[in-house]
């Protein structure tokens, strides 16, 4: 009953001519055009520039983990979810002229709650992502330094030595976790708020309204420079990076596939995972930045495009980070082993040059069996060295761009430029990724005549980065890092699953996809052809119920949920459970966003109930 109903309401579409106009007219920076229902609204006077992909070049970083096993699975989402997805919802904006509440409301007011569900993951996601520019901010003003000062360990209080937490872990991990985080032992001691991070945080956050400031027009042109100029430091990065010794190595972990890999379900969930924050599906910006198209663009050929050069530099970063990984690791690896044979050399007084990586196994044996005695005594200070552990854990853990990156630029010629030009291009990505968000909660609201009318988009604009900056203060705090951890792995995957697959759903059974294709038609000249059709009636709905499945059925596996706190007494991360309010609040997060969908439609099927039972007793 409440889809006959929804598809009662669809069969009159109607976008509100004032709210169309009132936008057009209050923007001066936009070019006005005619909508499909000649109602104005501003385009970009130029090739859409929110194409360029910012987000794909961050989260390889941390999708990347199951080696070349991970391709399989990443093509594959790309081909029937990525691509389908991308221009389903380039579609919708460019149809219905309005972000994505005013768009899922014109198809139907029961479907609202998809456009609410995407802006509040657009919201979460906007707290706590742009602490990761604070950080940019952070370590690019100590990357002046001369030596840098995550190079090396700093004194303890004495004098004496070298910090007893530095020399158990390294001193990059002692700069990340002790002087940037100042990080607790655990998510139950909040600990105060680190100042400078806090500043850097007000940093970013002025740095962000500044570019929104002046609307589209400006947004545009900074995501020009945002997308572009990392391109050209990940070029010099990537001639870098194949020159360094070792980098062969982190090539090859990065294609060698692990076939096992692919029976993983988190595998498969951090391949759509990635689809989705790369090319921004389901958060409301695609929805958003198409609806100020052209009513002619053809979004067919804008979604094919932008998904293959996404893909492709989601790739071309991953092989940079990856020589780059192969460097660090291979460098560490190599340490290990002079200090086993320098080790030996010394214990058993053998002539310098005799031991080599190449005989030290062989040699180690045979010292076991002629000396047990003094080889038992020296056996624990003797690491097990190997290239693959070395890897393995080059692409794992909290904050790796925080740590790896600095390792391997530490180890560098001239390390201090090279540490601009890394955060430079951090920040660049990070600045384009949340002009994305930002939008995706912005047009929505100026869309509302409610709000629009009462308050300037500059107004509105900062009350979204005031709001956002003051509840992202919590992530500056001595246990911020945790709960940066906990919205990083919940506010968004389970919710973007539900958002996409809701609007799939909506557009091909509920709007009707033969009407969808009809107004393809009018906008564009031509129909979708089967393939796209087959995609979102048939192929993403069952691939997307299925991720949501394996998503739910590995949390249910692992048992209670944990992470990873940091133990200052031995230098490393430890498995902690979470306590029951950080569970609370897990589901908060997921709750809030998902739950919008049901909800919205069952209070407007209550309220249309209500109207109509006044009517007729009136």
């Amino acid at each position: 009953m409440l889809i006959r109903k929804i598809k009662l309401q669809i069969k009159n579409i109607s976008v509100t001519p004032s709210n169309q106009l009132a936008r057009a007219s209050a923007n001066p920076f936009l070019v006005r055009s005619a909508g499909p229902q000649g109602l104005c609204r501003g385009h970009f006077p130029r090739k859409p520039c929110w194409s360029c992909p910012c987000r794909s070049w961050f989260w390889p970083l941390y999708h990347f983990s199951a080696g070349g096993g991970f391709l399989i699975p990443y093509i594959i989402m790309l081909v029937v979810e990525g691509m389908p997805l991308l221009y389903l919802e380039l579609a919708v904006g460019q149809r219905m002229r309005q972000g994505s509440i005013g768009a899922w409301n014109t198809i139907s007011p029961y479907l609202r709650g998809v456009g609410i569900a995407s802006v509040v993951v657009s919201f979460f996601l906007s707290m706590y992502y742009n602490v990761i520019n604070a950080w940019a901010f952070w370590y690019l003003f100590h990357s002046f330094q001369d030596p840098l000062p995550w190079s090396s360990c700093p004194l303890n209080s004495n004098l004496t030595s070298y910090d007893e937490e530095c020399e158990k872990a390294s001193s990059t991990q002692y700069f990340w976790y002790r002087k940037t985080l100042n990080i607790s032992p655990s998510i139950e001691e909040n600990g105060g708020i680190q100042w400078e991070q806090a500043l850097c945080l007000i940093l970013a956050w002025l740095v962000v309204y500044l570019c929104i400031l002046r609307g589209t027009e400006s947004t545009g042109k900074v995501v020009y420079v945002t997308a572009s100029l990392p391109y050209c430091v990940l070029i010099i990065y990537l001639v870098r990076g194949l020159t360094l010794h070792g980098a062969i190595n982190g090539l090859a972990y990065m294609f060698t596939p692990k076939i096992e890999q692919l029976a993983n379900p988190q595998t498969w969930i951090n391949a759509a995972t990635q689809i989705f924050f790369s090319l921004g599906l389901g958060f409301g910006s695609l929805i958003a930045f198409a609806s100020y198209n052209e009513p002619s663009n053809n979004c067919q050929k804008h979604a094919i495009i932008v998904s293959l050069i996404n893909s492709s530099t989601s790739i071309f970063a991953s092989i940079v980070t990856f020589s780059i990984y192969g460097f660090k690791a291979t460098f560490n690896y190599e340490n290990c082993i002079n200090k086993v044979i320098l080790l030996l050399t010394n214990t058993f007084d053998l002539e310098d040059g005799f031991l080599t990586p190449g005989n030290l196994e062989e040699t180690k044996d045979y010292l076991a069996s002629a000396y047990p005695t003094e080889y038992s005594k020296i056996f624990p200070d003797i690491k097990n060295c190997s290239l693959e552990s070395e890897l393995d854990t080059a692409v794992q853990g909290t904050g790796l761009s925080f740590i790896v990156y600095t390792e391997a630029i530490k180890n560098m010629e001239v390390s201090q430029l090279w540490s601009v030009l890394y955060f430079v291009m951090l920040l660049m990505l990070g600045i384009g990724s949340m002009l994305g968000n930002t939008a995706a909660i912005l047009t929505p609201l100026t869309d509302s005549n409610t709000i629009s009318s009462r308050l300037p988009k500059e107004a509105i604009s900062g009350l979204v980065c005031l709001i956002s900056c003051a509840i992202g203060l919590v992530f500056t705090m001595e246990a911020g890092n945790y709960w940066f951890d906990i919205f990083n792995d919940y506010a968004a995957t389970l919710s973007l699953l539900l958002i996409v697959l809701v609007e799939t759903i909506a557009i091909c059974y509920v709007y009707g996809l033969k009407r969808f294709e009809n107004d393809l038609q009018v906008m564009t000249g031509c129909k979708p052809n089967w393939y796209w059709k087959i995609i979102w009636a048939f192929v993403s709905p069952l691939l997307i119920i299925g991720l949501f499945i394996f998503y739910l059925t590995d949390y249910i596996l692992k048992g209670t949920l944990q992470y990873q706190a940091w133990d200052a007494t031995q230098g490393q991360l430890v498995t902690r459970d979470y306590p029951n309010y950080a569970l609370a609040v897990i589901g908060l997060l997921v709750a809030s966003s998902t739950m919008c969908i049901p909800l919205v439609a069952l209070g407007t099927f209550i309220m249309n109930r209500w109207k109509k039972g006044k009517t007729v007793s009136v």
